[in-house]
């Protein structure tokens, strides 16, 4: 039967069978809008005690740029949660390990830096158990928090995180530091127009997926950032310490190796 002999019902069914594929495995990803996420999603936004911020840093770790960013935490007296990849962890472990040495919280922020625009869901599983094993495998422990790259979470990278027990957290405010004009006193200005009591703020310890050096406008940030915040009556911390009743006990529960392990692919 050659196209012209099909029904309309079939021509129909031959173009929106992909669309309708696409919207499933996209559909999620519109919780990467900050404003919807906040007020409707605040646990995925990383709400939490309103007394608190908690302070994450996403692409490490690299050899270069993230013990700088650990001697000033140390300096400044903040724990943090790094979101590493595991490709990066696999290539610097004594890094990711002297993070956690720190007394810092490494969660996952998948095993390479990339854009999802194609349905791979075996291949999403596949990748973030490894990056998890490999987090567990310096921190003696299984991961609790998974935030994509990009902050896009598709359908299949919400199953994997639910398969390998790790709770999805984006951010209420960024510093938008990953730009080749980022300056401290951009990343500053930016992280302050929406960061609040109780909000969780993405920052970049390294250039890896950024502008070359665009990590020292965050680290020249840094100490004003805290500084505002502290000025604000305004904790720092990691996300484990961010929780409340309102995000639910279950945001600092996260599954152990073990269990995690049943699901592996």
């Amino acid at each position: 039967m050659i196209d012209g002999d099909r029904s309309p019902a079939v021509r129909a069914v031959c173009v929106l069978a992909p669309l309708a594929a696409a919207l499933a495995h996209l559909g999620p990803a519109a919780t990467w809008l900050p404003g919807p996420r906040r007020r409707w999603l605040p646990a995925l936004a990383g709400r939490g005690r309103p007394d608190h911020v908690a302070l994450t840093f996403d692409d490490g770790p690299d050899p270069v740029s993230t013990p700088l960013f650990l001697d000033a935490l140390d300096a400044l007296g903040v724990r943090a949660t790094f979101f590493v990849l595991g490709g990066r962890v696999a290539r610097c472990p004594d890094v990711a390990r002297e993070t956690v040495r720190r007394g810092h919280e490494l969660a996952v922020h998948g095993w390479a830096h990339d854009q999802p625009w194609l349905p791979s869901p075996g291949r999403d599983a596949r990748e973030l158990f490894r990056a998890a094993y490999a987090v567990a495998d310096v921190t003696g422990r299984w991961p609790r928090w998974y935030r994509p790259p990009y902050g896009i979470l598709t359908s299949g990278r919400w199953a994997a995180a639910r398969r390998a027990g790790l709770r999805p957290v984006l951010w209420t405010a960024w510093g938008r530091d990953w730009t080749p004009h980022a300056t401290p006193a951009s990343v500053r200005r930016t992280a302050a127009a929406d960061l609040r009591g109780g909000g969780t703020l993405l920052l970049h310890d390294t250039d890896h997926a950024s502008a070359p050096d665009s990590w020292r406008a965050t680290l020249g940030a840094l100490p004003e950032i805290v500084a505002d915040c502290r000025a604000a009556g305004l904790a720092l911390g990691p996300l484990a310490g961010h929780a409340t009743a309102r995000t639910g006990a279950a945001a600092l529960t996260g599954a152990t190796p073990a269990t995690a392990s049943t699901g592996a692919v």
